[in-house]
Parts: structure tokens; sequence; C-alpha cells
């Protein structure tokens, strides 16, 4: 396939679709979660997304509470898809750490 027929195909799609084609890429790239840091005094020393103050850990938990990706998006203008496919990455790859965060933002 073309690169131009796959932009075609790719803005045909809905904007959870086009996330998850998103997500796809990024996996495919390597070291998937380079937008994703952990800075000592931002958000509990807690994994968020580079350069930001939103935590992994608050992300799923919107996702938890019904948002979509798309939502997400609106939700947040810094954020972008590619950040959000890394994120998504990073808390399949660290699910423990991630379940620790939201365990810890509920008990506080």
């Amino acid at each position: 396939m073309a690169l131009q027929d796959l932009e075609q195909h790719l803005r045909s799609l809905s904007p959870d679709e086009q996330a998850s084609a998103i997500y796809i890429l990024v996996q495919s790239l390597g070291n998937p979660w380079r937008s994703i840091e952990k800075t000592p005094g931002v958000c509990g020393g807690r994994a968020c997304i580079a350069n930001t103050r939103i935590p992994i850990w608050g992300l799923v938990e919107a996702k938890r509470s019904g948002y979509s990706d798309a939502d997400l998006l609106t939700s947040y203008p810094t954020l972008t898809a590619n950040d959000l496919a890394n994120a998504w990455i990073y808390v399949a790859a660290h699910p423990e750490e991630v379940e620790v965060a939201i365990h810890d933002n509920q008990a506080a």
C-alpha cells in the first residue's frame, strides 16, 4: 500500500481508531515510552507525560471512568495522540506500578 493510500484510510478513521493506529505505529518504533518521564518533585515522582504534570495513573483512571482517547485529547490540549499511545504502552509494560500509584492517590 502506498503512503498516500494509507493517509486516506487513516483520515477516514474515527478519532479512537486513529489513536489505536498511532499506538500500533509507536509500538513498532522501539523505546516506546520516550515521552514518559519520572521527575522527583513532579507528581510525586510518578510517571507522567514528558514536560507536563499529566500523570499516567490519572489517564488510566479517566479511561476507567469512561473517557475515550478522543475525550482525553480534548480534555488535555497539550496531550498528543503520540503521548497517549506511549502512555498506554507504558501502562501495559508497568501495570503494577500504575496500580500502586492509583491506590496511593485514592488513599491520599
